[in-house]
């Protein structure tokens, strides 16, 4: 069990020291969600929408299982968004309907 005190001294998304598979130290070609992700990441920064402290805060608030289960750029989606909503530059309901506008047209196209 997770304790108060384990979460301080190590965070959810700190992993150094717990057992996990080798480590792979190889680049790979970015996919083009990964080219848009950091792409609209750098708009956010630039205009001042949402900055990198915020970015790290949105992925440690995760959590440990979260963080787990998402690749790197979808971790900095999540939070971004996240953050967004705070600031009320989008609510869910808009950020949703816009994801399903998107499936819709990649349904369509495919």
């Amino acid at each position: 069990m997770t304790t108060k005190r384990d979460l301080v001294v190590q965070p959810a998304h700190d992993l150094g020291g717990l057992p996990a598979g080798p480590l792979v130290r190889s680049d790979h070609e970015l996919t083009p969600f990964e080219k848009n992700c950091h792409a609209l990441l750098n708009v956010l920064s630039r205009h001042k929408l949402v900055n990198t402290e915020e970015k790290r805060r949105g992925v440690e608030d995760l959590g440990a299982q979260i963080i787990g289960e998402l690749t790197y750029y979808e971790r900095w989606a999540v939070s971004a968004s996240k953050v967004l909503n705070e600031k009320g530059v989008i609510t869910s309901a808009e950020l949703g309907a816009k994801m399903n506008e998107i499936r819709t047209r990649l349904r369509e196209a495919a």
